[in-house]
Protein backbone atom coordinates (compact mmCIF):
# COMPACT_ATOMS: atom_id res chain seq x y z
CA UNK A 1 0.00 0.00 0.00
CA UNK A 2 3.10 2.33 0.20
CA UNK A 3 2.33 3.57 -3.20
CA UNK A 4 -1.54 4.35 -2.79
CA UNK A 5 -0.33 6.22 0.56
CA UNK A 6 2.05 8.33 -1.85
CA UNK A 7 -0.14 8.77 -4.74
CA UNK A 8 -2.83 10.76 -2.96
CA UNK A 9 -3.45 12.61 -6.34
CA UNK A 10 -2.28 12.71 -9.84
CA UNK A 11 0.78 15.08 -10.87
CA UNK A 12 -1.39 16.56 -14.02
CA UNK A 13 -4.88 18.05 -13.09
CA UNK A 14 -6.62 16.63 -16.53
CA UNK A 15 -6.11 12.87 -18.06
CA UNK A 16 -6.08 13.77 -22.12
CA UNK A 17 -3.13 11.78 -23.07
CA UNK A 18 -1.49 8.61 -21.68
CA UNK A 19 1.59 10.18 -21.86
CA UNK A 20 0.55 12.82 -18.91
CA UNK A 21 1.50 9.85 -16.84
CA UNK A 22 4.34 8.72 -15.36
CA UNK A 23 5.00 5.15 -15.00
CA UNK A 24 4.43 5.34 -11.01
CA UNK A 25 0.84 6.99 -11.37
CA UNK A 26 0.01 3.86 -14.17
CA UNK A 27 0.76 1.52 -11.78
CA UNK A 28 -1.34 3.22 -8.81
CA UNK A 29 -4.23 3.87 -10.72
CA UNK A 30 -4.04 -0.24 -11.86
CA UNK A 31 -3.19 -0.67 -7.72
CA UNK A 32 -6.20 1.90 -6.71
CA UNK A 33 -8.22 0.47 -9.17
CA UNK A 34 -7.78 -3.37 -7.94
CA UNK A 35 -8.61 -1.62 -4.53
CA UNK A 36 -11.60 0.08 -5.58
CA UNK A 37 -13.27 -3.23 -7.14
CA UNK A 38 -12.52 -5.43 -3.71
CA UNK A 39 -13.56 -3.15 -1.28
CA UNK A 40 -15.80 -0.70 -2.80
CA UNK A 41 -17.83 -0.10 0.57
CA UNK A 42 -14.70 1.71 1.63
CA UNK A 43 -15.48 4.30 -1.11
CA UNK A 44 -18.90 4.96 -1.10
CA UNK A 45 -19.07 8.26 -0.09
CA UNK A 46 -15.66 9.41 -1.35
CA UNK A 47 -17.18 12.03 -3.87
CA UNK A 48 -19.71 13.03 -2.16
CA UNK A 49 -21.09 16.03 -3.36
CA UNK A 50 -19.02 15.91 -5.94
CA UNK A 51 -20.79 16.67 -9.91
CA UNK A 52 -19.49 15.23 -13.21
CA UNK A 53 -20.41 16.62 -16.21
CA UNK A 54 -20.42 13.97 -20.00
CA UNK A 55 -19.89 15.63 -22.49
CA UNK A 56 -20.41 13.25 -25.71
CA UNK A 57 -19.96 13.96 -29.52
CA UNK A 58 -20.26 10.42 -30.06
CA UNK A 59 -22.75 7.55 -29.07
CA UNK A 60 -21.52 5.69 -26.40
CA UNK A 61 -22.56 2.62 -24.31
CA UNK A 62 -19.40 1.40 -22.02
CA UNK A 63 -18.06 5.43 -21.28
CA UNK A 64 -21.09 6.68 -20.17
CA UNK A 65 -22.58 4.11 -18.07
CA UNK A 66 -19.37 3.61 -16.11
CA UNK A 67 -18.64 6.56 -15.65
CA UNK A 68 -22.37 6.98 -14.13
CA UNK A 69 -22.20 4.37 -12.38
CA UNK A 70 -18.91 4.81 -11.21
CA UNK A 71 -19.55 8.03 -9.82
CA UNK A 72 -22.89 7.46 -8.08
CA UNK A 73 -21.09 4.44 -6.10
CA UNK A 74 -18.59 7.32 -4.96
CA UNK A 75 -21.50 8.99 -4.06
CA UNK A 76 -21.22 12.00 -6.48
CA UNK A 77 -23.32 12.29 -9.37
CA UNK A 78 -22.89 12.67 -13.13
CA UNK A 79 -25.09 15.04 -15.72
CA UNK A 80 -24.76 13.70 -19.40
CA UNK A 81 -25.15 16.72 -22.32
CA UNK A 82 -25.70 15.00 -25.86
CA UNK A 83 -23.66 16.36 -28.34
CA UNK A 84 -24.27 13.60 -31.20
CA UNK A 85 -26.24 16.01 -32.83
CA UNK A 86 -23.86 18.68 -33.20
CA UNK A 87 -20.05 19.44 -32.34
CA UNK A 88 -19.09 20.69 -29.01
CA UNK A 89 -17.93 24.06 -30.05
CA UNK A 90 -20.96 24.70 -32.96
CA UNK A 91 -23.18 27.45 -30.86
CA UNK A 92 -19.85 28.88 -28.84
CA UNK A 93 -16.05 28.64 -28.18
CA UNK A 94 -14.85 25.74 -26.48
CA UNK A 95 -13.32 28.44 -23.73
CA UNK A 96 -16.64 29.78 -22.94
CA UNK A 97 -17.93 26.59 -22.10
CA UNK A 98 -15.05 25.32 -20.41
CA UNK A 99 -15.54 28.60 -18.21
CA UNK A 100 -19.33 28.21 -17.18
CA UNK A 101 -18.46 24.27 -16.50
CA UNK A 102 -15.87 25.41 -14.06
CA UNK A 103 -18.56 26.99 -12.37
CA UNK A 104 -21.07 24.71 -12.01
CA UNK A 105 -19.06 21.24 -11.87
CA UNK A 106 -15.83 19.69 -10.58
CA UNK A 107 -15.12 17.61 -13.26
CA UNK A 108 -15.47 17.11 -17.21
CA UNK A 109 -15.37 14.05 -19.51
CA UNK A 110 -15.14 14.24 -23.21
CA UNK A 111 -15.92 11.53 -25.86
CA UNK A 112 -15.40 13.80 -28.68
CA UNK A 113 -13.91 13.31 -32.56
CA UNK A 114 -11.18 15.62 -32.89
CA UNK A 115 -8.24 15.51 -30.03
CA UNK A 116 -7.56 19.18 -30.14
CA UNK A 117 -11.26 19.48 -28.33
CA UNK A 118 -9.87 17.84 -25.49
CA UNK A 119 -7.04 19.50 -25.79
CA UNK A 120 -7.98 23.13 -25.64
CA UNK A 121 -11.09 22.10 -23.10
CA UNK A 122 -8.16 20.98 -20.44
CA UNK A 123 -6.41 24.27 -21.52
CA UNK A 124 -9.46 26.32 -20.34
CA UNK A 125 -11.17 24.73 -17.65
CA UNK A 126 -9.92 25.28 -14.04
CA UNK A 127 -11.08 21.52 -13.20
CA UNK A 128 -10.29 18.12 -14.26
CA UNK A 129 -10.90 17.12 -17.71
CA UNK A 130 -10.86 13.21 -18.86
CA UNK A 131 -11.14 12.26 -22.17
CA UNK A 132 -13.67 9.67 -22.68
CA UNK A 133 -12.24 9.28 -26.29
CA UNK A 134 -11.21 11.08 -28.99
CA UNK A 135 -9.47 10.58 -32.68
CA UNK A 136 -5.69 10.32 -31.11
CA UNK A 137 -5.87 8.24 -27.58
CA UNK A 138 -8.43 6.42 -25.64
CA UNK A 139 -6.65 6.42 -22.15
CA UNK A 140 -9.37 4.99 -19.72
CA UNK A 141 -9.94 2.10 -22.40
CA UNK A 142 -6.08 0.88 -22.23
CA UNK A 143 -5.85 1.43 -18.49
CA UNK A 144 -8.98 -0.68 -18.18
CA UNK A 145 -7.27 -3.52 -20.45
CA UNK A 146 -3.93 -3.73 -18.79
CA UNK A 147 -5.77 -3.59 -15.46
CA UNK A 148 -7.57 -6.81 -16.89
CA UNK A 149 -4.31 -8.55 -17.80
CA UNK A 150 -2.81 -7.60 -14.52
CA UNK A 151 -6.07 -9.42 -12.69
CA UNK A 152 -5.41 -12.66 -15.00
CA UNK A 153 -1.22 -13.11 -15.21
CA UNK A 154 -0.61 -10.93 -11.93
CA UNK A 155 2.25 -9.11 -13.50
CA UNK A 156 1.26 -7.43 -17.12
CA UNK A 157 4.27 -6.88 -17.66
CA UNK A 158 5.09 -9.92 -18.45
CA UNK A 159 2.65 -10.23 -20.84
CA UNK A 160 3.17 -10.19 -24.83
CA UNK A 161 0.25 -8.76 -26.31
CA UNK A 162 -0.08 -8.66 -29.59
CA UNK A 163 -2.71 -6.12 -31.01
CA UNK A 164 -3.88 -6.44 -34.58
CA UNK A 165 -5.51 -4.55 -36.85
CA UNK A 166 -6.37 -0.46 -37.48
CA UNK A 167 -3.55 1.63 -35.56
CA UNK A 168 -6.36 3.47 -34.38
CA UNK A 169 -6.73 5.58 -31.34
CA UNK A 170 -6.62 2.44 -29.20
CA UNK A 171 -3.49 0.89 -30.29
CA UNK A 172 -1.84 4.32 -29.37
CA UNK A 173 -3.01 4.40 -26.21
CA UNK A 174 -1.86 0.47 -25.61
CA UNK A 175 1.56 2.35 -27.21
CA UNK A 176 2.20 4.68 -24.12
CA UNK A 177 0.29 2.08 -21.67
CA UNK A 178 3.05 -0.60 -22.32
CA UNK A 179 5.96 1.50 -22.15
CA UNK A 180 5.12 3.46 -19.30
CA UNK A 181 4.94 -0.16 -17.84
CA UNK A 182 7.66 -1.71 -19.08
CA UNK A 183 5.85 -4.19 -20.94
CA UNK A 184 5.71 -5.84 -24.26
CA UNK A 185 3.44 -4.67 -26.93
CA UNK A 186 3.50 -6.56 -30.52
CA UNK A 187 1.50 -4.24 -33.06
CA UNK A 188 0.69 -5.72 -36.39
CA UNK A 189 -1.37 -3.35 -38.79
CA UNK A 190 -1.92 -3.29 -42.78
CA UNK A 191 0.77 -1.09 -44.33
CA UNK A 192 -0.55 2.14 -44.31
CA UNK A 193 -2.44 1.62 -41.41
CA UNK A 194 -0.03 2.06 -39.03
CA UNK A 195 0.21 4.01 -35.67
CA UNK A 196 0.71 7.65 -35.87
CA UNK A 197 4.49 8.44 -36.27
CA UNK A 198 4.51 10.63 -33.06
CA UNK A 199 3.07 8.39 -31.07
CA UNK A 200 5.53 5.81 -32.36
CA UNK A 201 8.25 8.04 -31.35
CA UNK A 202 7.17 9.00 -28.17
CA UNK A 203 6.36 5.20 -27.59
CA UNK A 204 9.59 4.60 -28.02
CA UNK A 205 11.05 7.24 -25.96
CA UNK A 206 9.30 6.44 -22.74
CA UNK A 207 10.46 2.26 -23.64
CA UNK A 208 13.85 3.30 -23.78
CA UNK A 209 13.67 4.64 -19.97
CA UNK A 210 11.43 1.48 -18.99
CA UNK A 211 12.67 -1.04 -21.20
CA UNK A 212 9.71 -1.90 -22.65
CA UNK A 213 9.56 -3.95 -26.02
CA UNK A 214 7.37 -2.37 -28.35
CA UNK A 215 7.36 -4.09 -31.44
CA UNK A 216 5.95 -3.22 -34.98
CA UNK A 217 5.15 -5.07 -38.05
CA UNK A 218 2.77 -6.17 -41.00
CA UNK A 219 2.65 -9.89 -40.99
CA UNK A 220 0.12 -10.80 -38.04
CA UNK A 221 0.76 -14.24 -37.93
CA UNK A 222 4.31 -13.65 -36.66
CA UNK A 223 2.78 -10.87 -33.92
CA UNK A 224 0.56 -13.37 -32.86
CA UNK A 225 2.80 -16.44 -32.26
CA UNK A 226 3.83 -17.23 -28.67
CA UNK A 227 1.54 -14.39 -27.42
CA UNK A 228 -0.24 -14.59 -24.10
CA UNK A 229 -3.04 -12.24 -25.43
CA UNK A 230 -4.24 -10.87 -28.50
CA UNK A 231 -6.03 -7.99 -29.09
CA UNK A 232 -8.14 -6.52 -31.51
CA UNK A 233 -10.48 -3.66 -32.57
CA UNK A 234 -12.95 -2.42 -35.29
CA UNK A 235 -11.42 -1.70 -39.27
CA UNK A 236 -13.30 1.33 -39.51
CA UNK A 237 -13.98 3.63 -36.46
CA UNK A 238 -16.64 6.13 -35.77
CA UNK A 239 -16.06 8.83 -38.78
CA UNK A 240 -14.87 6.55 -40.77
CA UNK A 241 -17.74 4.82 -41.97
CA UNK A 242 -17.02 6.46 -45.66
CA UNK A 243 -13.83 4.24 -45.86
CA UNK A 244 -15.52 0.31 -44.52
CA UNK A 245 -15.54 -1.14 -47.38
CA UNK A 246 -12.19 -0.27 -48.50
CA UNK A 247 -11.20 -1.23 -45.27
CA UNK A 248 -13.28 -4.59 -44.89
CA UNK A 249 -10.92 -5.58 -47.84
CA UNK A 250 -7.69 -4.58 -46.53
CA UNK A 251 -8.07 -5.86 -43.18
CA UNK A 252 -9.55 -8.72 -43.75
CA UNK A 253 -6.38 -10.89 -43.50
CA UNK A 254 -5.52 -9.49 -39.89
CA UNK A 255 -8.98 -10.77 -38.60
CA UNK A 256 -8.50 -12.75 -35.35
CA UNK A 257 -9.88 -16.24 -36.01
CA UNK A 258 -9.62 -19.73 -34.68
CA UNK A 259 -6.74 -20.52 -36.87
CA UNK A 260 -4.96 -16.70 -35.85
CA UNK A 261 -5.78 -17.64 -32.27
CA UNK A 262 -4.05 -20.96 -32.42
CA UNK A 263 -0.33 -19.19 -32.90
CA UNK A 264 -0.69 -18.08 -29.57
CA UNK A 265 0.45 -19.38 -26.55
CA UNK A 266 -2.14 -22.08 -25.35
CA UNK A 267 -2.97 -20.26 -22.19
CA UNK A 268 -3.35 -16.91 -24.46
CA UNK A 269 -6.68 -14.98 -23.93
CA UNK A 270 -8.91 -12.40 -26.60
CA UNK A 271 -9.41 -8.72 -26.18
CA UNK A 272 -11.39 -6.19 -27.46
CA UNK A 273 -12.91 -2.70 -26.39
CA UNK A 274 -15.82 -3.07 -27.47
CA UNK A 275 -18.47 -2.67 -29.81
CA UNK A 276 -17.17 -5.68 -31.84
CA UNK A 277 -18.20 -6.14 -35.71
CA UNK A 278 -18.62 -9.89 -35.35
CA UNK A 279 -17.62 -11.34 -38.84
CA UNK A 280 -15.02 -8.62 -39.15
CA UNK A 281 -12.27 -8.07 -36.85
CA UNK A 282 -13.48 -11.32 -35.29
CA UNK A 283 -15.34 -14.39 -34.98
CA UNK A 284 -17.88 -15.61 -33.04
CA UNK A 285 -15.82 -18.38 -32.11
CA UNK A 286 -12.69 -16.13 -30.83
CA UNK A 287 -15.07 -13.76 -28.82
CA UNK A 288 -17.71 -16.39 -27.21
CA UNK A 289 -14.97 -18.65 -26.17
CA UNK A 290 -13.83 -18.98 -22.75
CA UNK A 291 -10.86 -17.49 -23.74
CA UNK A 292 -12.39 -13.94 -24.76
CA UNK A 293 -12.14 -11.57 -21.33
CA UNK A 294 -14.32 -8.51 -23.31
CA UNK A 295 -16.69 -8.58 -20.96
CA UNK A 296 -13.83 -8.75 -17.81
CA UNK A 297 -12.60 -5.51 -19.87
CA UNK A 298 -15.93 -3.98 -20.11
CA UNK A 299 -16.31 -4.38 -16.17
CA UNK A 300 -12.83 -3.00 -15.21
CA UNK A 301 -13.33 0.24 -16.94
CA UNK A 302 -15.45 0.92 -14.12
CA UNK A 303 -13.37 0.31 -11.47
CA UNK A 304 -10.32 2.11 -13.18
CA UNK A 305 -12.39 4.97 -13.91
CA UNK A 306 -13.12 5.30 -10.13
CA UNK A 307 -9.50 4.87 -9.23
CA UNK A 308 -9.02 8.59 -12.14
CA UNK A 309 -12.12 10.08 -10.43
CA UNK A 310 -10.63 9.35 -7.05
CA UNK A 311 -7.29 10.57 -7.95
CA UNK A 312 -8.39 13.79 -10.03
CA UNK A 313 -11.82 14.67 -7.66
CA UNK A 314 -10.56 13.70 -4.49
CA UNK A 315 -9.05 16.15 -1.59
CA UNK A 316 -6.28 13.25 -1.51
CA UNK A 317 -6.94 9.24 -0.27
CA UNK A 318 -6.42 9.61 3.41
CA UNK A 319 -7.16 6.55 6.46
CA UNK A 320 -10.21 7.93 7.71
CA UNK A 321 -9.79 5.07 11.09
CA UNK A 322 -7.59 2.39 11.72
CA UNK A 323 -9.69 -0.04 9.72
CA UNK A 324 -8.85 1.56 6.83
CA UNK A 325 -11.50 3.25 5.54
CA UNK A 326 -10.85 5.75 2.57
CA UNK A 327 -12.54 9.27 1.63
CA UNK A 328 -12.32 12.03 -0.62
Amino acid sequence: MSLLRALTRLSQPDLVSIASLSSSEVEGVLELAALVKGRPEEFHSALAGKQLVLLFEKPSLRTRVTFEVGMGELGGRTLFVDQTGSRLDAREELSDIARNLERWVDGIVLRTFAHQTVVEMAAHASIPVINGLSNREHPCQALGDYFTLQEKFSDARKVKLAYVGDGNNVAHSLLLTAALLGGWLCVATPPGYEPAGDIVRLAQEIAARTRARLEFTHDCRAAVTGADAVYTDVWASMGQEGEAEERRRVFAPYQVNEELLARAAPHAVFLHCLPAHRGEEVTDAVIDSSRSLVYDQAENRLHVQKAILLLLLGNGLRRADRTGSARG
